[in-house]
Formats: C-alpha cells, sequence, structure tokens
C-alpha cells in the first residue's frame, strides 16, 4: 500500500533494525540507559540547549514543557490552530490546571503578534498569570521564517513571557530553509520535537532547554508514567534517525511537490497548498466512498473532506484532504498514486 495519510506510518528500515537490535540499555529512569543519555547529549549539543528529555510522543512533551514553565492558574498563549491548544486533548488545562489563552493565527502558521500582546494579562486579580507563548515549526507543513519567529519571540520578551517552540517536524523546516536546528530554535526556552514522523523511527520525543528546565520536566515525565526503563532499544532509532534521515528528508519535499503536480492535472482536483512533505487538496463531488476506491487501489489517505463542505477540520486554515509524503513513498509511489486518483475520479464521474 502507498500509505499517504501521515509521515508517522514510516516503519524502521532493516539498518535502524541493526542499531536497534545491538542497542547497549540500561535502566533510564535511575539514568543508567547509555544509549538514552547519548540520545539526549546529541539533541542538546545540536540544538544549542543545555540539556535533553527523551519522552514517549510529542503531546508528551509538550505536556512536560507547560507543566514546566507553568503552575496552576497560570496560562499559555497559542495560536487559535496550535496543536497544544487544539489537538492534544485540553492536557495542560486537565493535568497542570493551566489556561490556555488561543489567539488569530496568521495564514502561515504563526500567531498574529499584535493578537499576541493584546491577550497577556495585567498584574490583576481577576486574570490568570500569563506565562509563556507556545509556537510551532512547521504547522501544517508549513516553515515559519527566522524574521517572523524572531517577530514572535520579541513579543514574548517584551511582556517577560517564556517561549516554547512545538517542534514535532522542525527538521523539515532546517531542511528547507538550510540553517542548522541551533539556529531554528534561537531565542526558545523550551523545544520539542519528533523522532517518529519525518525521522522515520517508531516512537519517542525529546524536549530540550535549560538544565533546570528539563530536570522539572523529567518529574512531571515521571508523574505522567513516562518513566521507561530499558529505553534505549527506541534512543538507538533515535540516533539512527538522526545521524542519517535528516538530510534526506529534502526528497519528501520534492515527491510532494511531484505528486502536487501530478495530480493538479487531473480534472475535479484542485491543490490548495504545497507546503514541505504535506499538501492539501480539494476534490469536486467526491462520493463517500472515495476513499475506499483509492484504497482498492492502493493508496490510503483520509478524504476529509471536499471542497465547499463547511465541516471543522484539524487542519486549520488549509481545507481539503490531507496527503504527506515520507521515507516510504518514492518516485514510482507518486507516479502510481496520481494514476490511482485519476482512475477512483473517473470511476465516480
Amino acid at each position: 500500500m502507498i500509505d499517504l495519510r501521515s509521515d508517522t506510518v514510516t516503519r524502521p528500515t532493516e539498518a535502524m533494525r541493526r542499531a536497534i537490535a545491538s542497542a547497549e540499555v540500561g535502566d533510564d529512569v535511575f539514568g543508567d540507559d547509555p544509549t538514552v543519555n547519548r540520545l539526549e547529549a546529541m539533541v542538546a549539543e545540536r540544538l544549542g540547549t543545555e540539556a535533553s528529555l527523551f519522552v514517549t510522543s510529542g503531546t508528551q512533551s509538550n505536556l512536560c514543557a507547560l507543566l514546566a514553565h507553568c503552575g496552576r492558574g497560570d496560562e499559555y498563549i497559542a495560536g487559535d490552530t496550535a496543536h497544544t491548544f487544539r489537538l492534544e486533548a485540553g492536557g495542560g488545562a486537565v493535568l497542570g490546571g493551566i489556561a490556555p489563552q488561543p489567539v488569530a493565527t496568521e495564514t502561515d502558521g504563526l500567531p498574529n503578534p499584535d493578537a499576541v500582546a493584546a491577550a497577556v494579562k495585567p498584574d490583576d486579580t481577576h486574570f490568570a498569570r500569563t506565562r509563556l507563548l507556545c509556537l510551532e515549526n512547521t504547522k501544517n507543513g508549513m516553515v515559519q521564517s527566522p524574521e517572523r519567529m524572531d517577530e514572535a519571540i520579541k513579543v514574548a520578551r517584551d511582556a517577560d513571557l517564556s517561549v516554547h517552540l512545538d517542534g514535532a517536524r522542525m527538521w523539515n523546516a532546517c531542511v528547507e530553509l538550510g540553517v542548522s536546528g541551533a539556529e531554528l530554535v534561537a531565542g526558545c526556552d523550551s523545544v520539542s520535537m519528533c523522532l517518529s514522523k519525518g525521522l522515520g523511527a517508531p516512537a519517542g520525543s525529546l524536549l530540550s532547554g535549560p538544565r533546570a528546565l528539563i530536570d522539572e520536566a523529567r518529574k512531571w515525565r515521571k508523574m505522567l508514567g513516562g518513566g521507561l526503563r530499558q529505553a534505549g532499544v527506541l534512543a538507538a532509532a533515535g540516533i539512527y534517525a538522526l545521524e542519517n534521515n535528516v538530510d534526506r528528508l529534502a526528497d519528501d519535499h520534492a515527491r510532494a511537490a511531484l505528486l502536487a503536480a501530478g495530480l493538479a492535472d487531473i480534472d475535479g482536483i484542485e491543490v490548495n497548498a504545497v507546503n514541505t512533505n504535506m499538501m492539501f487538496i480539494s476534490i469536486d463531488g467526491a462520493s463517500s466512498d472515495l476513499q475506499q476506491r483509492l484504497a482498492d487501489r492502493g493508496v490510503l489517505c483520509d478524504v476529509r473532506r471536499t471542497r465547499g463542505h463547511k465541516g471543522p477540520s484539524p487542519y486549520a486554515q488549509l481545507a481539503g484532504t490531507r496527503l504527506v509524503t515520507h521515507l516510504g513513498i518514492n518516485d514510482d509511489d507518486v507516479r502510481a498514486a496520481t494514476a490511482a486518483f485519476a482512475a477512483a475520479l473517473s470511476d465516480s464521474a
């Protein structure tokens, strides 16, 4: 099957499996897993931070960051389509008593700077204490430029806020911009990055930042049930991914553009956006069984909505079906997927 649902569907390569099988392990809760320790040190060095913490997922990483930055009754500001606000089950509020303050998201995926400034609460007993600004790069595959990031960070600094970056796919942004990880996240107080998306590891994320903040986050990780034991088998996959799968993200970006070009030539399909390894399309007159017809032709995708539908979408302003390229997709797959879309739509005509 050609699986275009997400870059989370990647499977470990044989080389990554060998790294997993040969991993030296210990008990990470005791700090004794040398492979986890190596991964954490590697990420901290690449991002220019004092320390990093290996966690189970991006959601857990972002939640640990919220809990480490904020106390009960505090508030964080995020774009109204931000993953931390919209797609993580309200964990900060439910588990930390931290109030979210959503603000308008610009078309490039960053919150409006003026809206952020206006959302900061005065020092008054009527209000939650505003402590943190959450940013996201990439957002729906969109790369946030360093200039736009700096603009948002300056607003936070002027208001004495800390800044957390949800960098689940930050390496896609680094490859697209041609900058290092440290350059991309400069100015942020904490950064979350995923290993299990475009980098192709089976699981895991890392939270990076000042050592005191990471020590606090480690306590929250334990409370959240994230204290793994012989986690080196997962950390080894992450090390392999960082050493081998970052630069090749450019291939995913190129294949997304190739797929977009092919689909744009099919009657009834409109390409709404192509961003790094993601594209969004609208399909005229798609019947309810289009997804199954595509699957019957060997293509998996999540047909979320067609043009003109007004229902909610988890993908912010980018309406339509999301298609994602990844290390499990090659050029032949792109051509086959394009042909499958053409055939499936022809059958529905």
